[in-house]
């Protein structure tokens, strides 16, 4: 009997690749993401794919019920949905960094919740939250969404001591620099708050170095991150942490050991 993964974010990017890859592997794979269309790709791939806004509680009790009702378990829960939110704390509405915290913590709660049970129930399973080196650093105009990092750091280890008595194992992924749309929605958003902004010296260099994310030539393929994410699931004892990715353990390597000053001294340098 194969194993059963839902993957969340699963429409591009790094879960798209995940998807394909578990898929290749054997696994029996649902892959979620707000818009179908995105995914049909998949389905030659043998991959389930089932539409579910990750903010939407009526959306991942749905999806739940469907995977245990046909599959009677969920092994792997692997919450890769999230964006980034960028601006200056001053000028991004209460709102957005609300939305911001309903995607990058809030529904990835809510579906860890709904799934746990399950788990429990079963005597086995694995969380694999997806953060980011931004959930070990800081970069100005990052605030709202480091903060949701930083929180889902703290959430996953707290959850891997209440679940370890259970079978049930909880792994952070930390990616760096990955070939996706992120950095482009990351600009996006920038370019709507540029022209009345106060803080256009430092939106400066933050859009030149997000527009055009996807085609960065330093940035990590998406299959390498696919890779680190079957491997936190099949690993017999795995890793608190993975850290993969161009700039990632370079950069948590001098937050964690040259301390806050070394590291805003690097972030100067950097963006002028």
């Amino acid at each position: 009997m194969s194993k059963v993964a839902l993957i969340t974010g699963a429409s591009a990017g790094m879960g798209y690749e995940a998807a394909k890859l578990f898929a290749r592997e054997g696994w029996t794979v649902y892959a979620a993401a707000r818009r179908l269309e995105r995914m049909e790709d998949l389905k030659p791939h043998g991959v389930r794919p089932v539409a579910m806004d990750i903010t939407r509680p009526e959306d991942t009790a749905r999806v739940v019920e469907q995977i245990l009702a046909e599959e009677g378990r969920i092994d792997v829960l692997i919450n890769n949905a999230g964006f980034g939110l960028y601006g200056p704390v001053e000028e991004v509405p209460i709102d957005e960094a609300r939305y911001q915290f309903e995607v990058n913590l809030f529904g990835l709660a809510e579906l860890t919740q709904r799934v746990l049970p399950h788990m429990r129930a079963q005597g086995s399973g694995r969380i694999i939250n997806v953060s980011s080196m931004g959930g070990k650093v800081f970069m100005p105009m990052g605030a709202w969404y480091h903060a949701t990092k930083h929180a889902l750091e703290a959430l996953s280890d707290s959850l891997r001591l209440e679940l370890a008595p259970f079978g049930i194992h909880v792994s952070i992924i930390e990616p760096g620099g990955i070939r996706t749309a992120w950095g482009n929605i990351v600009a996006d958003r920038l370019k709507k708050l540029y022209p009345t902004s106060a803080y256009k010296a430092q939106i400066d260099p933050i859009l030149k170095a997000m527009d055009g994310y996807d085609r960065n030539p330093r940035g990590t393929a998406p299959e390498v991150l696919a890779a680190v994410f079957l491997k936190a699931a099949t690993d017999p004892r795995p890793k608190r942490r993975y850290v993969k990715g161009f700039g990632a353990k370079p950069a948590i390597f001098i937050r964690k050991w040259l301390g806050d000053g070394a590291w805003e001294w690097v972030i100067r340098r950097a963006i002028g």
